[in-house]
């Protein structure tokens, strides 16, 4: 297999998502690099627009290696942020906690934060966001690249268990469409990415959809609340490109020829990077 069609991919964003960077492309001390059809990244960027942080958006192919990428990121890997003059940092979900720590909602109003302001709930938060990176999101990949019905059907079934395991640790829907209800949080931010695929690219190559009813205590009627509410906050929509642009992106996943860090990593049952 080689890694060329990984270089080819579209080279912006599209939608709402290149209108937010193009309202972004002006030079500030905070840039993110990113790459529009990375959920990583997406992570990274609902979180800045969520917390009304003064960002450049820096477009990069993450598959091309550029000399100019390595500096700031040396694995290679989006999502990174580069702060002029201090630091660059990746990883997605270390950022997201960096972007809370130095953009608390005491300093800055229009900063939404994005973890409870109790200790325990903090710690719940990151439980959960644990429990998406190690569950979740593996399933996800796992189900999308197998080739064999066997291997697709057992991953269809991981994912499932993973989301009824994480919808039944949800606030009543009483409280609010999210995790904790009301509030809009990391552990919302580290699932809805791929949520966002399910009705596209897993409903396209995979034929999946999710149970509509039934259930411990009726889990994905919970699950469609969150959802809903989810997919359709504004800060996810302005960082989504047009739905078919991610076909042609994540068909090489489904034919499992992808040379992404990601694909490997899930091809050799190992951790994801």
């Amino acid at each position: 297999m080689t890694s060329i069609p990984d270089t080819e991919t579209f080279p912006h964003s599209t939608g709402l998502a290149l209108k937010t960077a193009e309202a972004h492309s002006e030079e500030k001390d905070l840039v993110l690099w990113g790459a529009w059809f990375c959920p990583f990244v997406q992570r990274v960027w609902i979180a800045l627009e969520e917390k009304s942080i003064p960002y450049r958006y820096h477009e990069v192919n993450p598959y091309k290696k550029e000399e100019s990428f390595l500096r700031v990121n040396p694995l290679g890997l989006v999502p990174a942020i580069e702060i002029k003059q201090e630091a660059t940092l990746w990883e997605s979900l270390v950022l997201l906690e960096y972007l809370e720590d130095a953009y608390p909602h005491a300093s800055n109003p229009n900063a939404q934060p994005l973890l409870p302001e109790d200790a325990i709930g903090r710690a719940k938060a990151r439980i959960w966001v644990d429990h998406i990176s190690k569950k979740v999101i593996p399933a996800f990949y796992t189900f999308l690249q197998a080739q064999e019905k066997k291997e697709q059907d057992e991953g269809r079934e991981k994912l499932l268990q993973g989301l009824e395991k994480l919808v039944k640790a949800m606030a009543p829907s009483t409280e609010g469409p999210y995790f904790f209800g009301s509030q809009f949080t990391t552990v919302d931010i580290a699932l809805v990415p791929w949520v966002l695929r399910f009705a596209t690219v897993m409903k396209k190559y995979r034929n999946f959809e999710l149970p509509t009813e039934g259930g411990e205590n009726n889990v994905w009627s919970r699950f469609k609340t969150w959802e809903d509410a989810a997919v359709n906050r504004q800060s996810v929509k302005n960082t989504s490109s047009d739905d078919e642009k991610y076909f042609h992106v994540y068909k090489r996943y489904a034919e499992n020829t992808t040379q992404s860090e990601v694909a490997k990593a899930t091809r050799a049952g190992k951790a994801l990077p």
